[in-house]
């Protein structure tokens, strides 16, 4: 990516998603056709769950709870207070390769929870950050899911903190029923706060994250 601003903006806690996605596509509008800086977006979500373009009748959840179907790639995740929630909207290169934008995203989260002490990893074949089940279920501790429309991102990523779990077991997270996913507070045995992790976010974003070369990966499913 050309060096180019990075406006970084925190909106803060208890953002109503429908809300955000209009700022969000509001940005996309001003970066595409009136040269706004490229903005990345923090915040924290109200409970939700959104689905992505690729979400199946089967990974929906099994009780009545709204969903926002969405343009974004990927299926099925949910976003609640305890999860930061990460939103690059942000110009690409020529020619545009939306699998290393994702890959940049892992690495900046994979950099985050090393920072703070937890050993991550990829998966081929599955976008997103994981923590290895050492025998037992893969379990993920960072979704991705993406649009990238006139050469410029939208959505982003959502990193699990301090949050619970309740809202996944009512849904297939990602659509991958043979994993389970997790929160750096678990993985860590210590509160890990949204608070405590943002300035990691924040720290990564402008030491270039989003603009760093990368090898690519083979395949990679966007969820």
């Amino acid at each position: 990516m050309p060096e180019t601003e990075i406006i970084i903006q925190n909106w803060g806690k208890d953002v109503e998603f429908k809300q955000s996605w209009d700022q969000q596509r509001e940005l996309h509008h001003k970066i595409v056709s009136q040269n706004h800086p490229n903005t990345v977006v923090l915040l924290e979500h109200q409970n939700v769950y959104t689905a992505g373009r690729s979400t199946k009748p089967e990974d929906r959840p099994i009780d009545s709870s709204p969903v926002f179907d969405i343009d974004r790639g990927g299926r099925i995740t949910w976003h609640g207070p305890g999860q930061i929630v990460c939103y690059p909207i942000i110009k690409l290169d020529d020619p545009v390769d939306v699998v290393a934008h994702v890959r940049r995203l892992e690495l900046l989260i994979m950099n985050v929870c090393s920072n703070l002490g937890l050993e991550t990893t990829q998966i081929e074949g599955r976008s997103g950050v994981w923590v290895k089940g050492n025998g037992f279920l893969d379990k993920k501790i960072a979704a991705i899911g993406i649009r990238v429309a006139k050469k410029a991102t939208m959505h982003g990523f959502a990193l699990n903190c301090n949050n619970s779990l309740s809202g996944f077991r009512k849904i297939v997270p990602c659509g991958i029923p043979d994993s389970d996913v997790t929160t750096l507070s678990l993985e860590l045995g210590r509160d890990v706060s949204v608070a405590e992790v943002t300035p990691l976010i924040e720290e990564e974003i402008r030491n270039g994250a989003l603009k760093r070369n990368v090898s690519k990966r083979s395949k990679v499913e966007v969820s």
